[in-house]
């Protein structure tokens, strides 16, 4: 509120525009829930609660063998997950999640027990109605393979030990298990549609069927009873739906889950690649220029990002949205204004540097406003880091400079002469974190040098970018990003081999009379 105030008079007095820009916070409470200690240890318990309590249903009290098993069981596994999935075991809302979905497929699992020992269904069917998949296909597509291969190795053994009290392992659970889940993770390394999921299920589904033939858990033989016959096809039918049927609650659940636990898929990103998002038709409108650039930008990084491995889609995405901030000011930008009047022309070189390293800002206020992804305005506030806008700086060094000289005739003394200072011509920051965004600002950078090249071929475009990036380099902009030089050579290969394609010179065509 006292900040408000104090706007507010200096608004009053002409000091400032009164506009009060969005900001980037972080909120402390929720980097506690996120990183703390505390709160680990208590998920932890509650995980090891819930899954006991899931072993003792049914039941009066567990043996200290079963609890034995069940203790060292979990002890691996989560030794596991600290060694070999630090991401994970470090984050209290991954954690919670990759085991929120084993906890919820072993009560399924429970589920089934109980009903086949109460005699409610017949034991020959129960065993192909598990949703041997449920936690591996949910994983696969929310957080990767790597905690799904741990969801589906941790659910199979302790699955298998619930159908057996704990006293041993029930060797056609596991192997079904384990061969149904990786077929499911096999069938969602990329999905970017949801009927890639329902395919899923039907491998799985497939899947379960044959091994259930092979096991022995659908006897066919020959001859057989019509009412053998009738289980036969009751059994077959279950094992296709089960996987059918899990597919698609999982479908279902992916939007929810998205939202709760802040993760986001493939198939989330595809759909913010709309261009008709209301910012993107606006720039299309509003800023021409600036909507085409970015067109060919993300056409540009996700190329690049398709090289080196990373999410092509976040570099698509965060490539439509990056220059969002020049909707403020679209006409002071070169792809928007025309040959015959530059505005620039009637700015000092320090308020034009303002202007252009401005469209960040304001980009980012605007994705904050519209309520855009977080990765998408870590991208605009870091596509352009700390470099500095060299052509204004030249040309203020120039201005000092004829300053200078003109004052050695007028006899103006050096403190006279205006100062020049690198800062004021440095876009904020900060650098550049993550691997999209250097893909999205290499690209940006190559996209905007190449169409400021009269005859651009694949060799001048080759020296420009490689002395471009080897400035970049020495300067530091890329210190603070996990990214080898090597994929930074990638990128640069990749751009270059996608321009040198895209203008290309054409046949000059011949004139009719």
């Amino acid at each position: 509120m006292v900040k408000y105030l104090e706007q507010r008079q200096l608004a009053a007095r002409g000091l400032t525009c009164g506009k009060i820009r969005r900001r980037i916070r972080g909120h402390q409470f929720l980097r506690a829930l996120e990183k703390g200690w505390g709160i680990r240890l208590l998920t932890l318990a509650l995980i090891l609660t819930s899954l006991f309590g899931i072993m003792l249903l049914g039941k009066e009290q567990l043996s200290s063998q079963q609890c034995l098993v069940a203790l060292s069981l979990f002890t691996i596994a989560l030794g596991g997950l600290w060694i070999g999935h630090p991401t994970t075991a470090y984050s209290n809302s991954r954690l919670t999640l990759l085991f929120g979905t084993l906890i919820a497929q072993l009560a399924l699992v429970k589920t089934a027990i109980l009903i086949t020992n109460a005699g409610i269904m017949d034991p020959k069917l129960v065993p192909l109605l598990l949703p041997y998949a449920l936690a591996p296909l949910t994983l696969s597509v929310l957080l990767g393979n790597r905690d799904a291969l741990f969801a589906l190795l941790f659910g199979s053994c302790w699955g298998g030990f619930l159908f057996n009290n704990f006293q041993e392992i029930n060797i056609p659970f596991l192997l079904i298990s384990l061969l149904a889940g990786f077929i499911a993770m096999i069938a969602t390394q990329q999905v970017r549609r949801r009927s890639r999921l329902i395919r899923a299920g039907i491998y799985v589904g497939i899947t379960t069927w044959i091994l259930a033939i092979m096991l022995g858990e659908i006897a066919i033989a020959s001859p057989f009873t019509k009412s053998d016959g009738m289980m036969i096809l009751l059994q077959s039918v279950g094992a296709l739906a089960s996987g059918i049927v899990t597919s698609i609650i999982v479908s279902g659940l992916l939007p929810i889950l998205e939202y709760l636990f802040s993760v986001t898929t493939e198939i989330s990103w595809l759909e913010m690649a709309d261009l008709n998002h209301p910012l993107l038709r606006r720039l299309s409108l509003e800023a021409p220029g600036t909507y085409q650039h970015s067109i060919a930008v993300a056409t540009l990084a996700e190329a690049a990002a398709e090289a080196i491995h990373a999410n092509a889609s976040i570099c698509r995405v965060g490539a439509y949205f990056h220059d969002i901030g020049k909707l403020v000011k679209p006409e002071y930008f070169t792809e928007n204004t025309s040959s015959d009047f530059n505005p620039h022309d009637n700015l000092t070189p320090t308020m034009s540097s303002l202007i252009i390293t401005a469209h960040v800002k304001e980009g980012i206020d605007l994705a904050l406003k519209n309520k855009l992804h977080r990765r998408i305005v870590d991208i605009i506030s870091q596509h352009h880091g700390t470099t500095m806008v060299s052509y204004f700086f030249e040309r203020a060094r120039q201005q000092q400079e004829d300053v200078r000289l003109g004052g050695k005739m007028l006899n103006l003394r050096e403190e006279d002469i205006p100062e020049v200072h690198e800062e004021t011509f440095r876009y904020p920051g900060p650098k550049l974190q993550t691997k999209e965004a250097v893909v999205v600002s290499l690209a940006d950078l190559a996209e905007s040098a190449t169409h400021s090249m009269e005859k651009p071929s694949r060799q001048r475009i080759d020296d420009l970018l490689q002395s471009v990036f080897k400035e970049r380099l020495q300067q530091g902009e890329y210190n603070e990003c996990p990214i080898t030089v090597g994929e930074l050579h990638k990128i640069v290969e990749t751009l270059v081999n996608t321009l040198a394609g895209m203008m290309h010179t054409r046949v000059a065509y011949k004139k009719t009379n």
